[in-house]
């Protein structure tokens, strides 16, 4: 949900006290960003309790984005989903991040090699969004795919995000963290700050159980640059099947040799 002064996804400038900004497509693209992979179709009122609109606001804006094909309306349901339009900006963007070209054949081998899930995240807003993702031929698999979101505090990608941020702005998202998350953010901050310890030691992070009670992963960052090209990896499958020592001692630094073939693949 979006309150008042939150700052854009970027971390710049709180959005309601920028008078650059177009109030108008603000929240048309905040309508959009509401819907998730998992979604079937949303009505106004989910999409208003989402997006912290009123449902007046976002009735209209519903209807402007169905009109312009952004959005689908079944009048069945009264409901919307995401329509070609939006479907065609996302497949715009993803082809245009190269990384992923290049990424994919050192993904997929360190998938096949370890018989786990590896994938390439970057962020959106307070979340990861996959845009990558690879498996090995074990029937016993993590099942998230490109377009899927993990929380940003819990989730090995996650924190081995905030990991390869610069100090100060890993302090700013940290602050924002601590006020989305409420009551819950001082265990978080605490794992969070433990993940760091081991970063710092071993090049990766853990999430034992974090994410999921069932999922165990290592994540690694991927800066490219900043902003839009900071990305990271992770490598996790079944918890029985990723006990932590094997993720400290195998996987991990597995994972990090394939962050550093990616890199070197890229020319950095």
């Amino acid at each position: 949900m979006r309150k008042r002064g939150a700052a854009d996804a970027a971390g710049g400038l709180p959005l309601d006290d920028d008078p650059g900004m177009v109030t108008a497509l603000v929240r048309g693209l905040d309508v959009l960003r509401s819907f998730r992979r998992e979604d079937g179709a949303l009505g106004n009122q989910e999409i208003a309790r989402r997006t912290g609109l009123p449902k007046a606001t976002v009735s209209r804006l519903t209807y402007t984005l169905s009109r312009l094909g952004y959005l689908v309306h079944l009048p069945e349901t009264a409901n919307y989903r995401l329509g070609p339009g939006a479907l065609a900006l996302g497949f715009a963007t993803l082809g245009s991040l190269g990384v992923r070209d290049v990424a994919r054949p050192f993904m997929q081998a360190l998938a096949d090699e370890t018989q786990c899930s590896v994938a390439l995240a970057t962020r959106d807003g307070m979340a990861m969004l996959y845009v990558e993702a690879c498996r090995g031929s074990s029937a016993i698999r993590v099942d998230l795919d490109v377009g899927g979101h993990l929380k940003l505090a819990t989730s090995a990608i996650g924190r081995a995000y905030l990991a390869g941020l610069a100090e100060r702005e890993r302090a700013d998202l940290m602050a924002k963290l601590a006020a989305r998350e409420g009551a819950a953010w001082p265990d978080m901050a605490e794992k969070i700050a433990a993940a760091l310890e081991d970063f710092r030691a071993g090049g990766f992070v853990v999430s034992a159980g974090d994410w999921k009670r069932e999922v165990n992963a290592v994540g690694v960052p991927l800066a490219i640059g900043t902003g839009g090209l900071a990305f990271a990896l992770n490598c996790g499958g079944p918890a029985f099947a990723l006990p932590a020592e094997r993720l400290r001692d195998d996987v991990g630094p597995k994972l990090v040799r394939t962050a550093a073939a990616i890199r070197g693949a890229l020319g950095l």
